[in-house]
């Protein structure tokens, strides 16, 4: 199993920070480094940023929004981001959620699973340099009767085959992303339910492609904290599932809402996010149960945090994505060392 650093979203603060973490996880051998983005930092500029000041790690986009940019246009970006960094770019996409598409970009939030495999089908067509055509109920390419003629990528990227990623929650979703794209990935992933939330239906994805999960990657992101007191640490993190758990989306589309009441704290999650959304952020953070987020994040001596992740490797993880909590830098660069250290007690490295 390999290990991941996630940065997060840039301007938070942290920036100059979040630059030195992605240095020390070169340094130490993690195998990526992966960039967020919402409606404020985009994760492009961070990337090749990043990319420019680092020498082996991988950079990755977790994610690119659908509805922020064209199909064309995301190729044009992986194209140039592989090439800038020497065959060094993993692509992730995701769809965001209808809040951000719609009241952000403007862009309907609708059938994205459709939208998604026909994004996806034009990403690929235009990486493998072919002259782009596409009739599809979302895009068309060249647009009928007018000037447009079909056009190919100048940029060669280095590598033949850019990896794909697609963010995936829900079940059709999973599928799908096992059926089109080279590795998921995950948030919230808990061992104990990583099979049913999201390994079966990633495998049934392949099997209908006529693939294995060989050389597919399960790469969920995991909140990472050292220390002894695992009660106090996860009180580190009720904000943040809060946030997830209660407001983000609506009442009535909240991803993450029912993957917590998948993993079976369906009556737990209503109340977080009742809360949330009556603006009792501090009553939904104190409503999330300490089980769920010990079993969503890695918490605890480093002993601990490798017997996690030698189960997550059992379970079928590739690769582990960790987001080392702290507030200062040091404890931040403490937790990626920390994880190379979890990493060789587990005998994963």
């Amino acid at each position: 199993m390999r290990l991941g650093i996630n940065l997060g979203y840039w301007g938070a603060g942290m920036d100059g920070d979040n630059l030195a973490v992605a240095q020390e996880a070169d340094r130490l051998g993690y195998a990526v480094c992966w960039a967020a983005e919402a409606y404020g930092s985009d994760a492009a500029t961070v990337l090749s940023w990043v990319a420019a000041r680092t020498e082996r790690i991988d950079v990755g986009s977790a994610i690119f929004q659908i509805p922020a940019r064209t199909p064309a246009m995301t190729a044009m970006t992986a194209a140039t981001l592989d090439s800038l960094s020497g065959g060094r770019f993993r692509l992730g996409l995701g769809v965001s959620g209808p809040q951000v598409s719609e009241g952000w970009y403007g862009v309907t939030f609708d059938k994205p699973l459709a939208r998604t495999r026909e994004y996806v089908d034009i990403v690929r067509k235009a990486l493998a340099r072919e002259r782009l055509s596409y009739e599809g109920a979302h895009w068309t390419l060249p647009l009928p009767d007018g000037p447009g003629k079909p056009l190919k990528l100048t940029v060669h990227p280095t590598r033949e085959r850019i990896p794909l990623y697609i963010a995936a929650i829900g079940p059709k979703n999973l599928e799908q992303t096992g059926e089109i794209a080279d590795g998921a990935l995950l948030i919230f992933p808990s061992v104990e339910h990583l099979e049913e939330t999201a390994l079966a239906p990633l495998r049934a994805g392949r099997a209908k492609a006529g693939l294995t999960m060989d050389g597919f990657d399960v790469c969920p992101t995991l909140p990472l904290a050292v220390g002894d007191d695992v009660d106090a640490l996860a009180d580190m993190f009720r904000p943040y599932t809060a946030l997830y758990v209660g407001g983000m989306g609506s009442r009535k589309q909240n991803f993450y809402n029912k993957l917590a009441t998948r993993m079976g704290y369906g009556k737990e999650a209503a109340e977080i996010q009742d809360k949330y959304l009556s603006g009792d952020k501090d009553g939904a953070a104190a409503a999330v149960p300490r089980q769920l987020i010990d079993r969503t994040a890695l918490l605890g001596p480093v002993e601990r945090i490798a017997e996690r992740m030698q189960a997550y490797a059992a379970a079928g993880v590739t690769t582990l994505t960790l987001a080392p909590a702290g507030f200062t830098l040091e404890e931040r660069l403490a937790g990626v060392r920390a994880g190379t250290e979890a990493l060789e007690k587990a005998g994963l490295a």
